[in-house]
């Protein structure tokens, strides 16, 4: 079993502002990533309540019920998400934009989830600032609110305005959120525990690294961690110089394709030391070392404790 988190006075309080018709989807790739961080490391980087204008109940275009904690005027925080979702243009109503705007007094960012961003540009909280909304609506949103200077990309952080451009970028938007607060070690091992299921699947392409090269690498990485290739072939494979590459990690994580390969392959290790029976030799192979003892070596180094340690403690 995972430990409880613990309390951090580094956590982000985070406003999930809900309205009937919501996309359970978009919502949820929001909060996976962030819950996943908070279990994975022990420690609460963040924090969420769901909010709607009065406090009442909201259902999501899929029938999901949610019960808010408490009404949007009652809160404040630092991060609130807007997420209407289908029918977005019909919450374009005086009591709405009177919330928000007030609302955005109240939380140091704003953020708008899918369609999201319109209700923010139809407040004027986007006036002067980048930002996206879901690809059908970019030319109108361009045409209805000259003030905005909109760009078509997954999301787009501009100072205390953040929008995005749908479900599946929600999930790299709170990637990105992890790899900020948490380091790229966490954000790695959040990214690998969606992405991909075992040494044998074909992963997804990674959503850590803004360039291309760094992703790409990390995409190799995942799909060679059982028989591990080295960084000068991967830099082959992407028709760069090994130094390139390094430079490009050390830009965007901190630390070098090397340490984020072995942390991804001893991040697998412990995935199945915790979660299968499988002997520690098989999860050696699996995870690209040659015998139990050098994994063992290596795991005790970057986790602290030993890969039986961490599997009597997953069943404890």
């Amino acid at each position: 079993m995972q430990d409880s988190p613990k309390s951090d006075p580094e956590t982000t309080h985070i406003g999930l502002f809900l309205f009937d018709g919501f996309s359970n989807h978009c919502v949820a790739n929001v909060i996976e990533p962030l819950r996943a961080a908070n279990t994975l490391s022990g420690r609460t980087y963040y924090s969420w309540r769901y909010v709607t204008t009065d406090g009442a109940g909201v259902e999501s275009s899929s029938g999901l019920r949610i019960l808010p904690e408490v009404a949007l005027s009652d809160m404040r925080g630092d991060v609130l998400m807007v997420a209407p979702s289908y029918g977005f243009r019909a919450l374009c109503r005086p009591d709405v934009i009177r919330s928000l705007r007030a609302a955005a007094t109240r939380f140091d960012q704003v953020a708008g989830l899918d369609t999201g961003s319109w209700l923010l540009a139809e407040a004027g909280l986007l006036d002067g600032y980048r930002a996206t909304i879901h690809p059908e609506e970019i030319t109108t949103l361009a045409e209805h609110f000259p003030k905005v200077s909109v760009e078509q990309d997954r999301y787009v952080i501009d100072g205390n305005r953040i929008t995005c451009s749908g479900a599946m970028a929600a999930f790299d938007l709170s990637l990105h959120m992890v790899l900020r607060n948490g380091g790229a070690k966490l954000a790695l091992e959040v990214e690998q525990l969606f992405v991909t299921r075992d040494a044998t699947t074909t992963p997804a392409e990674p959503v850590l690294g803004r360039s291309k090269v760094v992703r790409a690498a990390i995409a190799i990485m995942n799909q060679y961690l059982e028989t591990p290739v080295t960084i000068a072939q991967i830099s082959s494979q992407l028709s760069c110089t090994q130094r390139r590459l390094e430079a490009a990690f050390k830009d965007e994580t901190g630390i070098t394709p090397q340490h984020v390969y072995r942390r991804q392959r001893l991040v697998l290790a412990r995935r199945l030391a915790q979660s299968t029976r499988l002997p520690m030799a098989e999860i050696a192979v699996r995870s690209g070392y040659q015998d139990a003892s050098a994994m063992a070596r290596a795991f005790r180094s970057e986790f602290g404790l030993t890969p039986s340690q961490a599997r009597h403690l997953a069943q404890s």
